[in-house]
């Protein structure tokens, strides 16, 4: 994925909300019902964010959602995609670039 594809999905995010995230959350299989604490902002299927990759493991959710969590603005991936899916390392990491360019600092994988 190269710049312009980061951009585009940021922009994409930011045309239906301007919410700037200081924390990005990757929740993995086990933790995709802390999504259901987030006081939501705005939450989007992967497949309406332009280059982002598709879930495709049983159980993963492939939704990204903008809101606050215990007081703190996050962005939180419900689901993720990895490398066992035929994903190379530039798609893996989408999600991540993405959130940076939202505006998150720290982020928390699992």
């Amino acid at each position: 994925m190269n710049y312009e594809a980061i951009q585009q999905a940021v922009l994409s995010v930011r045309a239906k909300s301007g919410f700037v995230p200081e924390i990005g959350l990757m929740l993995g299989s086990g933790l995709g019902a802390l999504a259901d604490r987030i006081e939501v902002e705005l939450e989007l299927p992967y497949r309406q964010i332009p280059g982002f990759p598709p879930s495709t493991a049983p159980g993963h959710a492939g939704r990204l959602i903008l809101g606050v969590l215990a007081g703190r603005r996050v962005v939180a991936y419900k689901g993720r995609v990895h490398f066992y899916e035929g994903y190379g390392p530039a798609q893996v990491a989408f999600p991540v670039r993405l959130g940076f360019g939202l505006g998150a600092r720290t982020f928390i994988l699992t």
